[in-house]
């Protein structure tokens, strides 16, 4: 081979190596690009999971929150229920006693006592404080 046969051909192969450079720099262009879409979809996705994780323990939480909420309701009506009920029967057997005192007060002290409930009250502390005061013991 002569000198210009070889500077021919090396042409040829600096040609045919610029051109494959040129794919392979257009190849991993099109990589580079193709792993940034696939990054930003696996971004994309996660924080889609992530949202409706967070949703899902908020909508669990509220659930909870409401059946404790009526749990405790319904609770407390029936305790309200309960104590109203023995109120009742503690003033009902109140009223009996009164009444019975009444009964056996002398004079119209007994209908006072039952005509004002303020009487019977104040009638009901002296008395406690004089048993109170006979009970107590000496210093």
């Amino acid at each position: 081979m002569n000198d210009r046969k070889l500077e021919n051909k090396i042409r040829q192969d600096i040609a045919r190596i610029k051109k494959d450079m040129e794919t392979l720099a257009g190849h991993s262009a099109t990589r580079v690009t193709r792993f940034g879409d696939d990054l930003s979809k696996v971004a994309d996705d996660a924080k889609g999971d992530l949202v409706t994780w967070a949703e899902d323990n908020v909508s669990d939480m509220s659930k909870e929150l409401e059946q404790l909420t009526g749990d405790a309701k319904d609770t407390l009506v029936s305790v309200a229920a309960k104590v109203r009920k023995e109120v009742g029967h503690g003033l009902h057997q109140y009223n009996t006693k009164v009444q019975e005192f009444a009964d056996k007060a002398p004079g119209s002290l007994g209908r006072e006592a039952v005509r004002y409930p303020w009487v019977a009250l104040t009638l009901t502390m002296v008395v406690g404080l004089m048993l109170g005061m006979l009970l107590k013991p000496a210093r």
